[in-house]
């Protein structure tokens, strides 16, 4: 487990299996980005890609939820092999897009981690076992989450997420060992 973080906070790491993702602010930097011919276009860091593909791989689903509509979104969700019914875009509703989840999972409130960068995140991060937060959240996010990353969104705190919560269940090592050795130092 992660010696840095209290007892308490590792405690509410250990049963999560679903990790609920906003889009715009988390995944990406929050930027909105048109062509002239009105198609939007995002930016994905592929460090966040790296943490939903090791919590996948540890067994952990991901879903995402986010207020806008983006074709760019399911792409790249569908990519990373999120399951396609944990994928919402346009929701006007996140915490019933939330309830429908912990159905089709058969989860609670405890057994998720949530992510979210903005006001209409609250509820979420509210309702969720464990929430968290990029660095640039809006305040009233940055004070209502377990954990506020160092990272920007965007900008790799996603993987910042999966990696405290991989770390506080003790699937971390095992899921890296193919490309970190023990005691690896640079010459």
């Amino acid at each position: 487990m992660p010696s840095g973080l209290p007892v308490e906070v590792r405690e509410k790491l250990e049963p999560i299996r679903l990790v609920v993702l906003d889009v715009d602010g988390v995944l990406t930097d929050g930027s909105l980005i048109y062509s002239g011919d009105g198609e939007e276009y995002k930016r994905f860091s592929v460090r966040d890609g790296l943490a939903v593909r090791l919590l996948l791989r540890a067994g952990i689903q991901v879903a995402v939820i986010s207020g806008r509509p983006s074709v760019a979104v399911l792409a790249r969700c569908s990519e990373l092999g999120v399951r396609s019914e944990l994928i919402v875009t346009g929701s006007s509703d996140k915490l019933a897009e939330l309830d429908r989840m912990e159905e089709l999972l058969q989860l609670g409130d405890s057994d998720i981690a949530a992510m979210g960068d903005d006001l209409p995140d609250l509820p979420l991060l509210a309702r969720a076992g464990f929430a968290a937060c990029p660095t640039d959240a809006a305040p009233e996010v940055i004070a209502a989450c377990d954990l506020v990353c160092g990272a920007e969104g965007g900008r790799g705190a996603v993987r910042e997420l999966a990696e405290v919560v991989l770390k506080a269940q003790g699937r971390w090592t095992e899921l890296v060992s193919g490309w970190v050795t023990p005691g690896m130092q640079r010459g």
